[in-house]
């Protein structure tokens, strides 16, 4: 009876110790992603976005493990660092950069890479006429403004959309006719895009070609693929999101799409390294890293670092009034066309005011010709609901706006609706993350299009 309750109590320490162990091993396998993300979240919400640092972790950080890290921010160094249990993370600011995770990189070379200043905007947008500057003309676009404030008052007054507006804005005939913020933001807030950054990309890509370095059918020559089937990979595989390349976007757990964020370098070789999964061209799964992998491609096809970083300011932003827009970087250098662009939300509209207009803009083509209709045409796997780096509505997924409504959306609720049929851009930025907040879009979409007269 004796050696049976030792054997026992023997089972059951093993059964404990073997549980700890692993629980341990699980834990400290979530820590870089547990601290990673409030460190880079947090530092660019304070140094890009000018956001304090209380508001951010009450607004915007106060979920899950997040909800229990320990951040300090340093302004001597322009860091934020990160702590939890064990773990430690540290984001760090550089002006025209924002700001990057160090993660397998030296911080002190990484502060020596400086962006060219030369690329900012070089024009005061408050002295020029809009759509490049801020002077709104007092424009009568067939619009009740009258019903317009009050769907702008229920959505960031009284969240009464379900989830948690932070600024609003409407173009109607290109002219902005609503434009609201909750009181923490303004104007001049830079606001996170998440995943609108990608099709932010597909401008990026669009002028690549219009300016004859791509052809985006051509197979892409990375030579970490030269060997396997994943030479056959074209461009517009990668835009479309039917590369057949294995990929996990879940952001609920250690997942692809978080390891690549917050715990790797360098997120473009995280995903061309990826095994194939699907045959090529054959299946829409969404891929974060996929974006990221064309942005890499966009550096070495410009093969000039200061050009590339040059490239979206020159070619784009400064062309459209997006004049406060920084798009970030990962710690290897490439810009994160999946994530991490910040802009304001007039930048945002006049982004969709491009599209609106085909790819012009100011009365200058700046997107190909046929480029937004290659952009809206659904990929072939993806049951209408995806173009190229653009959400489509033709499977009415929002059923009260038309279907030729496409648009941008990002992880917590981030979106650029484009409504060609009614010449309308709606810009709706903020913290409304599935699934408890998710804010509902349709309600809100449907409200907006019966203000038309």
């Amino acid at each position: 009876m004796i050696r049976m309750r030792k054997r026992i109590l023997w089972s059951v320490a093993t059964v404990l110790i073997v549980g700890l162990a692993y629980g341990a091993f699980y834990i400290n396998s979530l820590l870089p992603i547990i601290t990673g993300y409030p460190a880079k979240y947090l530092c660019s919400a304070v140094f890009v976005s000018n956001r304090t640092q209380a508001d951010v972790e009450v607004l915007d950080l106060h979920f899950s493990f997040i909800k229990y890290t320990k951040n300090e921010v340093n302004r001597q160094d322009s860091s934020v660092t990160s702590f939890f249990l064990w773990g430690k993370s540290k984001a760090i600011y550089r002006k025209g950069f924002g700001c990057t995770l160090l993660r397998g990189t030296d911080e002190t070379a990484l502060r020596k890479v400086k962006f060219p200043l030369s690329a900012l905007a070089n024009y005061n947008q408050d002295t020029i006429a809009w759509p490049l500057g801020n002077m709104v003309p007092d424009s009568i676009t067939g619009i009740d403004k009258a019903k317009l404030a009050e769907v702008t008052q229920k959505l960031i007054v009284e969240n009464g959309y379900n989830g948690n507006a932070f600024a609003f804005m409407v173009l109607h005939k290109g002219i902005p006719v609503a434009e609201s913020y909750k009181p923490e933001f303004n104007a001049k807030t830079r606001f996170q895009s998440w995943s609108m950054a990608k099709s932010v990309t597909n401008a990026l890509a669009g002028i690549m070609i219009k300016e004859g370095k791509w052809d985006i059918s051509e197979q892409i020559a990375l030579p970490e693929w030269q060997n396997d089937g994943r030479k056959q990979i074209t461009i517009n595989d990668l835009m479309q999101m039917q590369s057949g390349l294995q990929w996990n976007e879940d952001y609920g757990n250690r997942s692809d799409v978080t390891v690549m964020l917050y715990c790797e370098n360098d997120f473009a070789r995280f995903t061309y390294d990826q095994p194939l999964k699907f045959p090529i061209g054959s299946k829409w799964h969404y891929s974060s890293g996929s974006v990221n992998v064309i942005n890499h491609l966009m550096r070495k096809s410009l093969n000039n670092d200061k050009e590339y970083y040059s490239f979206a300011n020159f070619r784009l932003f400064n062309k459209i009034g997006m004049a406060d827009a920084v798009f970030e970087v990962d710690a290897a250098g490439n810009q994160v066309g999946s994530s991490y662009l910040y802009a304001t939300a007039r930048d945002y509209a006049r982004f969709g005011l491009l599209y609106l207009r085909d790819g012009v803009f100011n009365g200058e083509r700046i997107l190909p010709e046929g480029w937004v209709k290659y952009s809206t045409t659904p990929a072939s796997d993806s049951k209408g609901e995806y173009g190229s780096l653009f959400w489509l509505n033709k499977a009415k997924y929002y059923p009260s706006a038309p279907e030729d409504m496409y648009s941008c959306n990002g992880h917590d609720g981030q979106h650029i609706f484009i409504i060609p049929s009614k010449d309308l851009v709606v810009v709706v930025l903020g913290y409304s993350p599935k699934p408890a907040h998710v804010m509902n879009f349709d309600a809100l979409l449907g409200d907006v299009l019966k203000t038309i007269n």
